[in-house]
Formats: structure tokens, C-alpha cells, sequence
């Protein structure tokens, strides 16, 4: 064990009291507004979409909270103190997806929609397919996206409470799965959006405080910073350029475009991202609480420059890897290195922007669950098994078993995820978001000869080829770094395997060979709109 990783170990060792009590303290802190909110939630409105109440500013706040995951903190941070110049390449993709979000989609679909993405589709197109498949994809996506921020819990914990042994760590992925089934089932969207509110600011505050430490360290001069990471890093110059990670072969270089694409395409197809849109009252606030949410994430993965080539610049890549092979825990680490490795103030440090962490992982799996849930009680429980006959407190009973369902799920594939680099998880999710989900939701906004053949064409089509190139890629299987490291071969050399064109041409072609049952005005130019 690498020098730094002792010293962090001792020291989480000796203040493990501390570590323990802000943990407690957050996870206290959060139940008491779940339980606040979870009074407050008396219909499926509140229970889905927070009673149409939060303001533009609130909403943009808790978009920005959905958003900033593990991935953004832990995963992006250890890439690019990995990787440098293409490991920031994962906060650019981030940022500039959300222009995607905010000219093509916000608005229309909070026009369109009333609690889940299956609403915009079935207004034109028979219902219970249309609902399977839009509630299959969501569940399908969240699950994706839940293992990253369980990798990430596990990573962070197992750190700082000294757990090296498997059992240990699984069992760190199973107390996130129990607190976040916990959230959603009593708080509902209204205490998620709370939680998730409250873990933006802390995350915002505690990636600035960072950031000016490290500034402080090199007097505020980025170019010296810069040149350390970059000699720190053992790879010079080559460290602040492009091609570290992608560019070397033809295959990194096409994986290298298919992330890109899975990153900007992405976003506006995710879930939990989603739903956001349907907890304000008008769809002029949808649309500011994403420029609110635009200009909040842009100051924090500018802050992810200062993380990620900090680490670099003050700790050793070996030692980041040998605390985890993804880097998972640069940011932690430091954390430490900047408060001293010796000193309370380090340990203070490291137990803070730890706890913060904890904090962002278990509002992102909040929502995420949520959203899957509520497509699942939704979309398929109460409009195809229960045909539109099934009442408010049915729909929110089976939300909250699904709840649990998922949960179990997202408990066992964190588990087999847990050294797998969270940012490169995340990109997975939205990978399979951007093939399955963006195109079926820009096709039924704009295109008028869009049908319900074409929607189940693009979905399914989407998801299988998705999915299907995901688990036969390297990140599954056939390297070290693999989920599965024993297996020898993966079958396919990508490890973003996204946007495949699959999508959009079945998407046309299923509507090509089928006429539209309903309108065929398109949603985004409808003037009506569900709820207050």
C-alpha cells in the first residue's frame, strides 16, 4: 500500500469518530425532510411531480443536484487526474449536453407531459405499447445510472471507514440501496427535490472550497499548477494534450466520438432529468430552471479542472490507483494532501468533502429510483396492466413496491460495479439514454407522420443495440479493468458504445410503414398542457 493511502487510512482511523458523526449527521439531516415532505405528499401529483409547486430557481437548483453525481465529483476528478487533457473531456460533454436540453426539449415536453415520458407518447399513439416501452427504457437507463453512484459510495466509504474486504463493500452498496428506498417511498419527488436541493449547495460550497485551496497552493497561478500535474504525472507534456486515453488507434478514436455523442445526445433522454421538467408550474419555469441549472454546472465542472489536475499535480498516480484502479478517490485524497496528511486539518478535510460525496451519491440514486418507479407505477402498472382503471393510492403503492424492486437490483450490479470508474459508468447510461430515449422523444415533439410502430421500432432498437454493445464491450468484460477482469475476451473494443444510428432509422422506418392512429400535430406545437 502506497505512503498516502497508509497516511489516509490512519488518519480516517484516528478520526473515525468525526468521519462517523458527519455521515450521521447528513443522513439525519436528510431523513427529517423526507419526513417532512413525505407528510406534504397526499396525491400522486405530489408524489410524482412535487405538487407542481418549486419555482424556476428551485427547480434549476435541484436539476443542477440530479446532475452533479458521483460521476462529476469522484469519476471526472480521478480521470483527469489520470488522464488530464481526456479525462476533462467527460465535464465538457456534460455542459454542452445541456444546450441539447434546453433549445429542443424543456419546454415542449413540460407542454406535453404530466408525470412521465410515456405521457408525451401515448397522447398520439396507442397507449400500452407505447407506455411498456417507455417505462422499459427508463427503468432501463436508471439502473445503468444506479450503478455508478453505488460504485461510488462503496469506493468512498470503504476508504474512509478502512474496509478492504469485499463483504464489507457490498455491504456500503447495500446501506445506500436501504437509505435511498427509504427516500423515495416516504418523501416521495417533493422530499427527493429537497434532498437534492440541500446536496447541490454542499457540493457546490465544498468543490469551491477545494478548488480555492489548491489555487492557494500554486499562489493562484493555473500555469504553474498546470506543469506540475503534468511532471507529477510521469507523462509531460503528453498529460495536457490530446490522445492519452483516446486517439492512440482507430478504436479509441471512434470511441472517443461515440462518448462524445453519448454525453451531448444523452442528457436530454435521461429519466430522472426528466421528470424534473414536470415539477414547476408553466413551461416558461421549466425553461429557466434550466438555464438556472446550465449556469450552476458550468461553475462547478470548471471547479472539476482545479480537482482533477490538483490531484495530479500533489499525489502520485500510483497512489491514486492503488487506493482505487479507477481513481475514484482522487478527490478525497486530495482533500487530505491539501489539509496535510499528518494534521486534524486534513483529517477534518477529508471527512468533509467525503461526507459531501456521500451526500451527492444519495440524492442522485433518489431521483433515479424515482423516476423508474414512478414509470414503472405509472406507465406500466396503472395504464397497461390496470388499463387507466387503477386509483391514486393503487398507483402509489405499486410506485413504492417497485421502489423496493429496483433497489434490490441496483444493490446487487453496484455490487459486481464497485471498481469500475464512476464516470465511465455514468457515460454507459447515457450512452443507452441517448440511443433509445432522445430520438423517440424528438420524433414525437416535431415529426407529424410520427406512429406508434415507429416509437416501438426506435426503443426497442435502441435499447437492444445499446445494451447488446455494453455487455459484450470492455467494460463488462475482457480487460482488468473489466467488471468481469477473468473473462478473456469482450467480443466488442468499445466502451461507450453510444448513439448508434440504429435508433433514428428505425424510427423512421416503423413510421414509413404504418399510418399515425392519432393527431398528427406534433406536441411541440400543441397549447394545452397537463396539471396547474
Amino acid at each position: 500500500m502506497s505512503p498516502a493511502i497508509t497516511l489516509a487510512a490512519g488518519e480516517a482511523s484516528q478520526h473515525r469518530p468525526l468521519i462517523i458523526t458527519l455521515f450521521a449527521i447528513f443522513v439525519a439531516a436528510t431523513l427529517v425532510i423526507t419526513v417532512w415532505a413525505g407528510r406534504q405528499t397526499k396525491s400522486a401529483a405530489d408524489f410524482y411531480a412535487g405538487g407542481r409547486q418549486f419555482t424556476a430557481f428551485q427547480n434549476g437548483l435541484a436539476v443542477s443536484g440530479d446532475y452533479m453525481s458521483a460521476a462529476s465529483f469522484l469519476g471526472i476528478a480521478g480521470a483527469i487526474a489520470l488522464f488530464g487533457y481526456d479525462g476533462f473531456l467527460y465535464s465538457i460533454g456534460f455542459l454542452v449536453a445541456w444546450l441539447v436540453a434546453l433549445l429542443l426539449v424543456a419546454e415542449p415536453l413540460r407542454n406535453s407531459g404530466r408525470y412521465t415520458m410515456g405521457d408525451v407518447l401515448a397522447y398520439r399513439m396507442r397507449q400500452r405499447p407505447v407506455r411498456t416501452a417507455a417505462g422499459t427504457s427508463t427503468i432501463v437507463v436508471s439502473i445503468f445510472y444506479l450503478l455508478a453512484q453505488m460504485a461510488g459510495a462503496g469506493v468512498l466509504v470503504s476508504l474512509l471507514l478502512g474496509i478492504t474486504t469485499d463483504a464489507g463493500k457490498i455491504g456500503i452498496v447495500a446501506l445506500v440501496g436501504v437509505l435511498m428506498i427509504v427516500y423515495v417511498t416516504i418523501g416521495g419527488m417533493k422530499g427527493t427535490t429537497w434532498v437534492q436541493m440541500v446536496k447541490a449547495c454542499l457540493l457546490i460550497a465544498g468543490a469551491l472550497l477545494l478548488t480555492f485551496l489548491v489555487l492557494l497552493k500554486f499562489d493562484f497561478n493555473v500555469s504553474d499548477l498546470l506543469g506540475k500535474a503534468a511532471s507529477n504525472s510521469g507523462k509531460g507534456s503528453a498529460f495536457l494534450n490530446p490522445g492519452l486515453k483516446y486517439g492512440a488507434t482507430g478504436t479509441t478514436k471512434l470511441d472517443f466520438i461515440s462518448l462524445g455523442l453519448a454525453l451531448v445526445l444523452g442528457t436530454a433522454g435521461l429519466p430522472h432529468i426528466l421528470i424534473r421538467f414536470y415539477t414547476v408550474p408553466t413551461a416558461k419555469a421549466a425553461r429557466k430552471s434550466v438555464i438556472w441549472a446550465i449556469g450552476l454546472i458550468g461553475a462547478f465542472y470548471l471547479m472539476t479542472l482545479a480537482l482533477g489536475f490538483g490531484a495530479a499535480a500533489l499525489i502520485k498516480p500510483d497512489e491514486i490507483i492503488a487506493s482505487n484502479k479507477a481513481g475514484n478517490t482522487a478527490a478525497p485524497l486530495l482533500a487530505l494532501h491539501l489539509g496535510g496528511v499528518d494534521s486534524n486539518w486534513g483529517a477534518i478535510l477529508l471527512a468533509t468533502i467525503s461526507a459531501v460525496a456521500f451526500a451527492t451519491i444519495l440524492a442522485v440514486v433518489a431521483g433515479l429510483t424515482l423516476a423508474s418507479s414512478s414509470s414503472f407505477a405509472h406507465d406500466i402498472y396503472a395504464n397497461v396492466i390496470k388499463r387507466g382503471q387503477a386509483t391514486e393510492k393503487q398507483e402509489m403503492a405499486a410506485a413504492r413496491y417497485a421502489t423496493v424492486g429496483i433497489g434490490a437490483v441496483s444493490i446487487v450490479l453496484g455490487a459486481l460495479a464497485r471498481d469500475l470508474n464512476v464516470a465511465g459508468l455514468v457515460a454507459l447510461a447515457f450512452a443507452v439514454a441517448a440511443s433509445a430515449n432522445l430520438p423517440t422523444i424528438l420524433y414525437s415533439l416535431f415529426w407529424k407522420r410520427f406512429t406508434t410502430q415507429g416509437a416501438l421500432w426506435s426503443i426497442y432498437g435502441g435499447l437492444v443495440t445499446a445494451v447488446g454493445l455494453v455487455l459484450f464491450s470492455p467494460v463488462v468484460s475482457g480487460k482488468e479493468t473489466s467488471m468481469f477482469p477473468t473473462s478473456t475476451s469482450s467480443g466488442s473494443p468499445w466502451r461507450t458504445p453510444a448513439s448508434s444510428p440504429s435508433p433514428s432509422a428505425s424510427c423512421w422506418a416503423g413510421s414509413a410503414r404504418s399510418s399515425p392512429r392519432r393527431s398528427r400535430t406534433p406536441a411541440s406545437t400543441r397549447s394545452w398542457r397537463y396539471g396547474p
